[in-house]
């Protein structure tokens, strides 16, 4: 699974100005156990439901693994593009950017 340091760091990295208010499925939705309830109906699942009620898709990847080897992935992505989403993918911090930047270390 991904490490929480490397979303967080990718996240504030990648936030699109202007925005207030995120949905993040690894936070809301319970990762380890029977969540057959909340997905039953794909198209009424909080996945879904969050996609219809935004503007932008921020997608992060990790260095473990593809994030569209996931099937729920890939369709939060099918969902975000069939709903005319702006889509983009958030990056990695530039090391050392911030001491340059503060003049500090």
């Amino acid at each position: 699974a991904e490490g929480i340091f490397e979303f967080i760091d990718k996240v504030v990295t990648s936030w699109p100005a202007g925005a207030k208010h995120a949905y993040c499925c690894m936070f809301s939705n319970p990762q380890n156990l029977d969540i057959s309830s909340l997905i039953g109906s794909p198209m009424e699942s909080p996945f879904a439901i969050a996609l219809q009620n935004c503007s932008q898709l921020m997608v992060v990847p990790n260095h473990v693994c593809s994030i569209y080897s996931r099937i729920w992935c890939c369709y939060e992505a099918f969902l975000a593009y069939s709903g005319d989403k702006y889509i983009f993918t958030a990056s990695s911090p530039l090391l050392g950017l911030w001491p340059r930047a503060m003049r500090i270390a």
